[in-house]
């Protein structure tokens, strides 16, 4: 009941205080165990959560890909990484997570034996629209249309790894919008970063449970959380006035990136797919004073819109 109350009262549940609270409740779930012989590709891990991340995993023993959109943010991530977890073995990789020819293009020259873990991490928050190369608007090109495109050429190297697991890093912004339902990239919506930002993560949790069911009885868990409220130089930048006025109860990178290290880890991820997570526990992905319920002909439209742009 307490958790229950800190998760609808917002504020506490998913500042520092919540985290610190659930983690002295009875049946906090145990840490998981070593990941040695495990490969984990972050992507969006030169920074924030993917960082965070991406060394919580190499403290676990896994053998780590990190990812930045250019070799310099890769090399950065590798650095980062190394310095904090000595002898952590951390490879670079870099390419564009909005262009679907660059995700694309990576998947094919990717030469590993297996990947256990993919955690889509990679994010944008532009002060202004803008569209990629491809024609594509940008966050909904490297929150949705970017996650859509990695599961699909990556899905295969899941399927013989498995148990594998892939975990999608959305926001709790999201309980505020619906699927955008006859304009999947919001074009015809006057443009609000923290708008479009919410509903397309919004998508990404849609798409998570989507692809859990495309998946299903392939030994690929599919999963979604959000991290709550993290000071990460993301919510700084695109945020700066809510970064400023809950400067006192932001958490750190490091506990934001929590339930991602412990999906990618923990026995009870395999015990389900297509759920929504937070504090290591599963969550409702409504509430009544939220957005509501998406139709299914707003769900069919997403996942048809990413099969076309994809091609």
């Amino acid at each position: 009941m307490i958790d229950d109350v800190l998760d609808r009262t917002v504020a506490p549940g998913y500042g520092r205080l919540g985290l610190a609270v659930r983690r002295r409740l009875p049946g906090w779930p145990a840490d998981p165990p070593r990941m040695d012989g495990k490969v984990v590709l972050v992507t969006g891990a030169a920074s924030g959560l993917g960082l965070a991340a991406a060394q919580g995993f190499a403290r676990l023993g896994a053998s780590v890909r990190a990812h930045g959109r250019n070799d310099e943010r890769a090399a950065d991530a590798v650095d980062a990484v190394r310095e904090a977890v000595p002898g952590a073995d951390v490879r670079p990789v870099a390419f564009d997570a909005s262009s679907v020819a660059a995700i694309r293009g990576f998947a094919k020259s990717l030469d590993e034996d297996r990947l256990d873990v993919l955690v889509a991490n990679a994010g944008v928050m532009p002060p202004e629209r803008t569209h990629t190369d491809e024609g594509v608007e940008l966050m909904f090109a490297t929150h949705v249309l970017g996650t859509y495109v990695l599961i699909d050429e990556l899905s295969e190297l899941l399927r013989a790894s498995a148990p594998s697991r892939v975990i999608v890093v959305t926001s709790g912004g999201m309980y505020g919008q619906k699927l955008p339902a006859g304009d999947p990239q919001s074009e015809r919506t006057d443009y609000s970063p923290s708008k479009f930002y919410a509903r397309t993560k919004r998508q990404q949790v849609v798409l998570t449970e989507q692809w859990a069911e495309k998946l299903r009885g392939t030994g690929v868990a599919v999963h979604s959380m959000h991290p709550g409220w993290a000071d990460t130089a993301g919510l700084q930048s695109g945020l700066p006035g809510f970064a400023k006025a809950a400067r006192t109860v932001l958490r750190t990178a490091d506990d934001g990136a929590d339930t991602i290290v412990w999906l990618g880890g923990a026995p009870d991820a395999m015990g389900s797919s297509g759920r929504f997570w937070h504090d290591r526990r599963q969550r409702p992905t409504h509430y009544a004073l939220g957005a509501g319920e998406d139709t299914p002909a707003a769900r069919a439209e997403l996942w048809e819109t990413c099969v076309r742009l994809a091609r």
